[in-house]
């Protein structure tokens, strides 16, 4: 809710850096990190990269905010809900509908529930009530086709009778050298291979982990000498955070080289197959055998391809596993 003191300020006004302020251009994404979590979960409300100023927008709730972020040399934005409110909201109204996915869209200050078409009849009417009686602060939006993980069978990493891709080379501070792809991928097997006859052998699988979370970890034997830094052709060379707005590239070994935007951070995914949370929301396309590829923008891995509806056709919504908690996990960095 907005406090007293924002009642000078209505809804959805931009509150900007003075010009002196703005010409500093302190407030990157990082800082933009940092601001957001020295002020709290109560009086912010996410942020996004306006496509038309290039510049980062902070959702606030109160006028000292405002003046918090305008003081950074920032673009503040006041709403009425509050990160905590829409968070208690989605734990509230989620009943893990298979086929639904609750991510928070921070240039509409929502929950948006995306919907397959495989929710139907009382479980869709149930959504719809769901929506209606929120006030504005529940959006029902329609995705084609159905939530699936993007597993198939063909040509790129193989394990057992499945293929996936490759996502991000990795080292651990022995210099042992690994890779990260997805969790229900390296679920299914611990021998994975770069050819379907599984005749060349890159490694073994050392961790995995889903539902919940959409990673796993395959160490190279020590024969196989892994390339690195790159996703295809681009440069890798760190890793951090996606943000709402901004542009990425995704590479699969079915659909190749795609490119879009951020549009939803912390999404819960109630796949068939179990339920994964805090994923990226995209509007890239992937289709099956893609899972588990990389999702970066320039030399940044941001994540790994993990499922999503739609196809490379006509569109779709796809999730990722931010790489930088399964690199946490793993205890290794990009090279």
């Amino acid at each position: 809710m907005i406090s007293a003191a924002a009642t000078t300020l209505a809804v959805g006004t931009l509150v900007l850096a003075t010009p002196a302020q703005a010409a500093r251009d302190t407030l990157t994404v990082d800082a933009t990190v940092a601001l957001t979590q020295s002020l709290g979960d109560t009086r912010t409300a996410g942020a996004y990269l306006d496509a038309a100023t290039g510049r980062m927008v902070v959702n606030v709730v109160d006028a000292g905010a405002a003046a918090a972020v305008r003081d950074a040399g920032g673009v503040a934005r006041l709403v009425s809900r509050s990160s905590r409110d829409l968070d208690q909201l989605t734990a509230r109204l989620d009943t893990s509908i298979r086929g639904t996915a609750w991510s928070i869209d921070p240039v509409g200050n929502q929950v948006v529930v995306d919907v397959d078409n495989t929710v139907t009849g009382a479980r869709l009417a149930q959504l719809r009530t769901t929506a209606a009686g929120s006030g504005g602060a529940v959006r029902l939006q329609s995705v084609p086709g159905r939530f699936s993980l993007l597993i198939s069978g063909g040509d790129a990493i193989y394990g057992g009778q499945f293929r996936c891709s490759l996502g991000f080379n990795v080292r651990n501070s022995s210099g042992e050298s690994s890779f990260l792809t997805a969790g229900h991928c390296t679920d299914l097997a611990t021998e994975w291979f770069a050819n379907s006859s599984h005749t060349t052998k890159l490694g073994d699988r050392t961790g995995t982990s889903f539902p919940g979370n959409d990673y796993g970890i395959v160490r190279y034997i020590p024969t196989f000498t892994a390339i690195e830094g790159t996703a295809g052709s681009q440069d890798i060379t760190a890793a951090g955070n996606a943000f709402v707005g901004q542009s990425v590239t995704r590479r699969g070994s079915t659909t190749g080289v795609r490119t879009g935007t951020v549009t939803g951070l912390n999404a819960i995914v109630h796949y068939a197959e179990g339920t994964v949370r805090q994923m990226i929301r995209t509007n890239v396309c992937a289709e099956p055998g893609d899972s588990g590829g990389p999702l970066y923008a320039g030399s940044i891995a941001l994540g790994l391809t993990s499922g999503g509806s739609g196809n490379c056709q006509s569109g779709g919504t796809t999730f990722f596993q931010p790489v930088v908690e399964a690199l946490s996990k793993y205890k290794v960095a990009v090279f």
